[in-house]
């Protein structure tokens, strides 16, 4: 059973609107049901976890039927937002999907090819999807290292205000760096985390146990989980197969204007 948590609680105060953020209009629709119409063609059950204003966030989806809502009633950070389904997951194993719902501009096609890339994880970082299909044959006699997480991520040309993917020497996954911690050297990197993960379930849950909230917003992030496996000895793939629609995020009313503008333009193609 594929399992996905789409994290629906916060504000958006950037958006000078009351609604919670996830429902802001995009062409009359709720952004998030633009993120659930394509879970839904992949996953068999969704957590929305919910905090401001919920009810609303609740009364507008209510007719669908895979979603769960989970309350987190205090919003402590994205990292936070996947604990509070902690006692929901103890007896799942399988793989889950976390991603934010204010991304409406999501693919089907990128997040079968997480769930897929999860699956058939081999002993080397997919990170030149250019040679997957050979490096797999290539590595098909070697053994098989399931994946603790394998993230999307996406090269920006200006990749200001978001975590840049570091990588070792052999292309490898290290850990993502947030801007404002990143050296200059890090800033001029161009691969950068949209918080599109697929994580083994039980690794997951472990992880979270490792997070802590020492930044200056005391919150946690999910963004420090896939460091924490890697520390862990686990395998973190970072995948880069986002397409640039898809980096196109909301968090102003002009950026909405963006989205709006590019589905009208038929770049939404689910």
């Amino acid at each position: 059973m594929k399992t996905a948590i789409v994290m629906a609680a916060g504000k958006g105060t950037r958006m000078k609107s009351e609604l919670p953020k996830v429902l802001f209009p995009i062409l009359g629709r709720p952004m998030i049901e633009y993120v659930l119409d394509v879970l839904e063609t992949i996953v068999e059950r969704i957590f929305v976890v919910v905090g401001y204003r919920s009810d609303l966030v609740r009364a507008a989806l209510c007719n669908r039927a895979k979603l769960l809502f989970v309350e987190q009633t205090e919003q402590l950070g994205t990292g936070h937002a996947v604990m509070v389904c902690r006692e929901y997951l103890i007896d799942y194993a399988g793989a889950l999907l976390v991603l934010a719902g204010d991304c409406p501009m999501i693919q089907t096609e990128t997040i079968n090819k997480l769930f897929e890339t999860f699956n058939s994880s081999d002993s080397s970082d997919l990170s030149d999807t250019s040679n997957s299909s050979n490096s797999m044959l290539e590595n098909s006699d070697k053994e098989f290292i399931p994946a603790a997480c394998v993230l999307g991520t996406a090269t920006k040309d200006n990749p200001t205000g978001l975590g840049r993917i570091v990588r070792n020497s052999k292309g490898e996954f290290m850990g993502i760096v947030e801007e404002r911690d990143a050296t200059p050297e890090q800033q001029q990197i161009k691969e950068v985390n949209m918080s599109y993960y697929v994580f083994n379930t039980p690794d997951l849950l472990n992880a979270l146990y490792e997070l802590k909230a020492d930044n200056a917003q005391n919150e946690y992030y999910i963004t420090d989980v896939p460091k924490i496996l890697n520390k862990q000895g686990k395998k973190v793939i970072a995948i880069p197969i986002l397409k640039p629609i898809e980096t196109l995020g909301i968090n102003t009313i002009e950026e909405a204007e963006i989205v709006e503008q590019a589905i009208r333009n038929g770049q939404l193609k689910n």
